[in-house]
């Protein structure tokens, strides 16, 4: 009996916080209408050509994404894998910390 009510309650604690990450995903794009997302190295650039307008570049990419989209959607494999990697160090850690309480006399 203990155990569904636990199991109903981290149901209905999932169900709750994906409702707010849903919520705070879509609260930006209400919110900031013509917003303009561009990366780091672009506006790098921007700054280093007020400093000096004679500025060249000392290397260039080895491969630059066809479109804007594959672009971000590389990005978004890159944080998707990285996460992933972290998330299951996480759960592989806690996961050994819970058998290895069970072992103890």
């Amino acid at each position: 009996m203990n155990i569904e009510k636990k199991s109903k309650n981290l149901f209905k604690t999932n169900i709750l916080l994906a409702f707010l990450v849903i919520f705070i995903a879509i609260i930006p794009l209400v919110f900031v209408k013509h917003g303009e997302f561009g990366g780091s190295d672009d506006q790098a650039k921007k700054e280093i050509t007020k400093i000096d307008s004679n500025y060249k570049p000392w290397f260039s990419p080895i491969w630059e994404p066809p479109s804007a989209e594959i672009e971000s959607l590389l990005f978004a494999l890159q944080a998707a894998i990285g996460s992933g990697v972290v998330c299951f160090y996480f759960g592989y850690t806690k996961g050994k910390a819970k058998k290895d309480v069970g072992k103890r006399p």
